[in-house]
């Protein structure tokens, strides 16, 4: 009988409003889903369908932890999303089906070693080592789809140290969270534990050892995030 060679981590999970966890298995985020946030980076929205970069399940973080600043950065960025929680599985879903298998949504901070994005982004290199490290994926709880409504109208705000840097409403993406499924689900059989990251409004910054970061969105529960010193 085959044995395994070293331990595997178990999945992280996320609370719930319900008091149950939820699993997170992979970890989708889409691009330049906000056309200030795109024209603050110098491009533009491309409006003929998103596009996705992804996490490891293991960069997840929960609101209200401590984390050391990256190493390989000196420029360290916040960016406030709103996250899509699947619930079911779905396939090439039409926009029912993709509306029917969002479990739920809540308040997320895609944290991001800028300067290393953007010179990948220079040499057309992929974003990996700017987007996809430890700790760079920190999640409130997740609220049920049914208990929040139609996403559009509410509120997405982030303060550092009390200072707001980002307000804008959901209203302002361009591809919405049934509009996302849809597309990423002609790829990917999406299921229950996937997590998709929409984007991030204008206003985004660096971030310093000691700074505190809370996220909100009318209806969710706010994302809390102390940066400590070098790791």
């Amino acid at each position: 009988m085959s044995r395994r060679l070293f331990s595997s981590p178990d999945y992280p999970t996320i609370p719930t409003s319900g008091g149950g966890l939820y699993p997170v298995h992979r970890i989708f985020c889409v691009g330049r889903n906000y056309v200030e946030h795109a024209r603050e980076m110098g491009v533009e929205v491309d409006r003929e369908a998103p596009f996705y970069f992804l996490k490891d399940a293991q960069a997840i973080v929960p609101s209200g932890s401590a984390i050391p600043y990256p190493p390989g950065t000196d420029n360290f960025h916040y960016e406030m999303e709103l996250v899509i929680a699947v619930g079911t599985p779905v396939f090439r879903a039409s926009e029912s089906q993709a509306a029917a298998a969002i479990w739920g949504y809540g308040c997320g901070l895609d944290m991001t070693r800028r300067d290393l994005q953007l010179a990948a982004r220079a040499k057309q290199r992929p974003w990996d080592l700017g987007k996809n490290f430890e700790k760079s994926a920190v999640m409130a709880a997740l609220t049920p789809a049914a208990v929040v409504g139609t996403v559009g109208p509410q509120r997405i705000t982030l303060k550092v140290n009390e200072t707001i840097r980002q307000d804008a409403h959901l209203s302002d993406l361009v591809w919405s969270p049934v509009e996302i499924v849809v597309h990423l689900s002609q790829y990917y059989h999406l299921a229950p534990g996937d997590l998709i990251y929409t984007g991030t409004p204008a206003g985004v910054g660096p971030v310093v050892a000691g700074d505190r970061i809370h996220g909100e969105i009318d209806g969710l529960a706010p994302v809390d995030l102390t940066v400590g010193g070098a790791a």
